[in-house]
């Protein structure tokens, strides 16, 4: 009864140091968003793969606008054969 659910079964093997430092690199993680959402600086697709650690073609074939955690990230435009991306923050209501 006691114990504690984990979605990522790496993680359950990781102890509480290394928990925390994966926790603060997610506030990082998210701390970054926020300043390009706030600065409205438009982001490539593999910046965009680096900053949510997934895979640089999952992030295009994800279409046009979707939710990533606290914002919406969209695709603006075309440079070159760069696809820019842009975050923009959403107010969640729970």
């Amino acid at each position: 009864m006691n114990e504690l659910y984990n979605s990522n079964p790496e993680e359950s093997y990781l102890n509480r140091d290394e928990r925390v430092k994966q926790l603060k690199n997610t506030i990082d993680t998210l701390k970054i968003a926020e300043e390009i959402a706030t600065n409205g600086y438009l982001i490539t697709s593999s910046e965009l793969a680096d900053l949510m650690n997934i895979n640089a073609s999952a992030v295009t074939s994800r279409g046009e606008e979707w939710p990533w955690r606290n914002w919406i990230v969209s695709r603006v435009k075309r440079e070159g054969n760069q696809i820019l991306w842009q975050l923009e923050k959403f107010e969640q209501t729970i």
